[in-house]
């Protein structure tokens, strides 16, 4: 099985690779939380380093709101979970447009920290000719984003395993009951995502990623 994951991302690491640029490649893994996006997009970029391309590995966790801000609908809120997790303008301002074809390759890989709810203080770096940005992170598909993507990978995974996989990295993520009062924020704000981005339908490539050793592709490229 393990040999079946590994080799999906020589496969997309071969595919990503072979795009000749002197900029920088954006590539985005999107999914639903708890389903293995940041493993994934880890491997990937090893895969991608080991072609010898420069890897710039980045997380829509560095882009919070302040606490307030995430929190100002209610706690429970979906709306809240969907609207308000983010600051994209930043996200856009000190990376995604930094790294764009024109951008000046000079950029923040973070700018804040939920978990002490306090900004980032961190130098600017400046991107190698040929990096590749491996970025991951829920929501990379709505529309204010979706553009900023050279390549993207949407990672299809099932509520009922995706609770448990996410509950199971600790202390602080939650019930790994699906229907817990304490998902619902997260998992209604999800759908609507869904719902209303359909990141499937605008995904380089789709993956099932139920099974973490025996990943399937759903939709090619």
């Amino acid at each position: 099985m393990f040999d079946q994951r590994q080799e999906l991302l020589e496969i997309l690491a071969d595919s990503i690779t072979a795009a000749s640029t002197s900029g920088t490649l954006r590539v985005g893994v999107d999914g639903v939380d708890g389903a293995g996006k940041t493993w994934f997009a880890d491997e990937l970029a090893s895969a991608i380093r080991a072609r010898s391309r420069p890897v710039i590995r980045s997380s829509v966790d560095g882009f919070h709101n302040p606490r307030d801000t995430r929190y100002q609908r209610g706690r429970s809120s979906p709306i809240g979970f969907y609207m308000d997790s983010y600051n994209y303008a930043a996200l856009k301002r000190f990376l995604l447009e930094p790294l764009s074809p024109g951008g000046s390759g000079c950029y923040h890989k973070a700018v804040f920290d939920y978990v002490s709810d306090s900004p980032v203080s961190q130098e600017f770096e400046q991107a190698e000719s040929g990096s590749v940005l491996v970025f991951d992170g829920i929501f990379l598909h709505r529309p204010e984003l979706r553009g900023y993507w050279d390549y993207s990978i949407f990672l299809e995974v099932d509520f009922e395993i995706s609770i448990p996989r996410g509950a199971a990295r600790g202390a602080g993520f939650g019930s790994p009951d699906p229907e817990a009062i304490e998902n619902q924020r997260y998992i209604e704000g999800q759908k609507q995502y869904l719902r209303e981005s359909t990141p499937q339908r605008y995904a380089t490539i789709v993956i099932n990623n139920n099974d973490l050793w025996a990943p399937r592709v759903v939709k090619p490229v």
